[in-house]
């Protein structure tokens, strides 16, 4: 009797057909069509024949009479989107209508209509676009993607290699996969996602929109069953801003952060997980002014535990900017609660560090833990463009056999801290390391700055 009922449990877990629900959605998904006028070429037929050759005058008279010679072409391009309000929003994929001169939207029962831009964030790939309707359209809402689970159901609708209104099924394979983006959090599906459904949505049992199809992972170009949408509960967010401004808002914090290592649990006081975000540095900004240090480990920001860089990234950019949050960091061993006011991160995008080259050296040096480090000099700053004021150790060099080189340090490195304190000279380092030891360490936690950009190494000292 219970296999009987648990069998009937199975079936009616799994959908005897999609029929019904893609009957019911199917008019808010739209075909979205891009055209684009493109430069024409310009001298001789590139990529047919070397210039000079005698065969140039005939293939450029060839492709004159096939292309029009030099003059301006269009160029238009396939992809998908959906409809999320009566009067008329639509959202898409940025790269769908990226540079695009004209955008037609294509309904499903027939009918289309131009589309202007609302706003786009390259960050998430998300377009927001808007057309004008005389009549109400249909539409489709946002689900919570954190209620979806890896199992459930799930179908994509779009318009896959140009060939129109398409739908598929499938599960969704993985949660919180990550592809490049500091924002992302794509749902991993099987459902069949081809070129051309870029842009379109991906659908639960309910009929709410739990992510934008996005990207598929393919050695052919064609669906192996590996594609990629951004959660509904990203997407969402941006959209409103789009949708308010015209562009996204979001928080910045002000900080160079790494993620906590398990090696670096022994070398940082009171630290007793692998969990949180290590500052690295703490440029003018939020922070700096809401008295972040250096060193400090963030484990919660605005009540929420910082898990690692990507979460307390997302969170922080999630944040309205111009709200005062509660901050708890590890300093010293001692949790602190800071209150920073969130600045803007569009704002503060841009202030990247110049790469530096390396320094030649200086013969007064030593061989310590695998590294062979010199005291920064006056000409060695200028030589980095190491900010004036700041103390340290340059490493000339790093035996490839000892722990240093195989956690990633190098020649041109420059250790401005050890053990969260402060280096200015060689001793300083050897003093450290003493220090270490006689509190029972295995390793020494280092700031190590390269090319302007600073990072935290817990490296083994028990060969010392």
């Amino acid at each position: 009797m219970l296999f009987v009922v648990a069998q009937t449990l199975i079936a009616q877990a799994r959908p005897d057909s999609f029929a019904d629900l893609a009957d019911k959605i199917s008019p808010s998904v739209v075909n979205i069509t891009t055209s684009t006028v493109v430069a024409g070429r310009t001298g001789g037929p590139q990529g047919i024949v070397p210039e000079g050759s005698p065969f140039e005058d005939f293939f450029r008279e060839f492709q004159d009479r096939q292309g029009n010679g030099d003059q301006p072409r269009r160029t238009s391009a396939l992809g998908s989107g959906f409809v999320i309000s009566a009067d008329g929003f639509v959202v898409t994929n940025n790269h769908v209508i990226e540079g695009a001169d004209e955008i037609l939207v294509e309904f499903f029962e027939g009918g289309e209509l131009p589309a202007k831009v609302i706003g786009t964030d390259k960050n998430t790939d998300i377009a927001l676009l808007k057309v004008e309707s005389d009549e109400p359209l249909d539409f489709v809402v946002f689900g919570n993607s954190d209620t979806a689970r890896v199992g459930d159901w799930v179908m994509a609708m779009g318009n896959p290699l140009g060939q129109g209104f398409s739908v598929s099924a499938g599960i969704v394979s993985q949660r919180g996969r990550s592809l490049s983006g500091a924002y992302d959090d794509y749902i991993q599906t099987d459902a069949a996602i081809n070129r051309g459904n870029s842009g379109g949505p991906l659908f639960n049992m309910d009929g709410d929109v739990i992510g934008v199809n996005t990207a598929i992972l393919s050695p052919n170009g064609g669906s192996i069953g590996i594609g990629f949408s951004m959660a509904s509960n990203v997407v969402t967010k941006v959209v409103d801003q789009l949708k308010e401004f015209g562009e996204t808002r979001r928080g910045w914090l002000g900080v160079r952060i790494q993620d906590v290592t398990e090696d670096m649990v022994d070398a940082v006081d009171g630290l007793k997980t692998a969990a949180g975000a290590m500052v690295t540095d703490v440029p003018e900004g939020p922070a700096m002014e809401g008295g972040v240090l250096s060193g400090d480990v963030i484990l919660s920001f605005d009540g929420q535990s910082v898990k690692d860089v990507r979460g307390l990234v997302r969170t922080v950019g999630n944040t309205n900017v111009g709200k005062t949050v509660d901050m708890v960091v590890l300093r010293d061993g001692k949790e602190m609660t800071l209150a920073i006011t969130l600045g803007r991160r569009e704002e503060a995008e841009g202030a990247v560090p110049a790469s530096q080259p390396a320094p030649s050296g200086d013969p007064v040096e030593k061989e310590i833990l695998g590294l062979t480090v010199t005291e920064l000099t006056d000409e060695m700053r200028e030589e980095l463009s190491v900010s004036e004021g700041t103390d340290g150790l340059v490493v000339s060099n790093v035996d490839e056999m000892s722990k240093a080189y195989e956690k990633g340090l190098r020649a041109g490195d420059v250790l401005t801290e050890a053990g969260q304190q402060k280096l200015t000279s060689i001793a300083d380092l050897e003093d450290r390391i003493e220090e270490a030891k006689e509190a029972g360490r295995k390793s020494l936690l280092l700031l190590v700055r390269r090319a302007g950009e600073p990072r935290f190494v817990a490296l083994n000292i028990d060969d010392e």
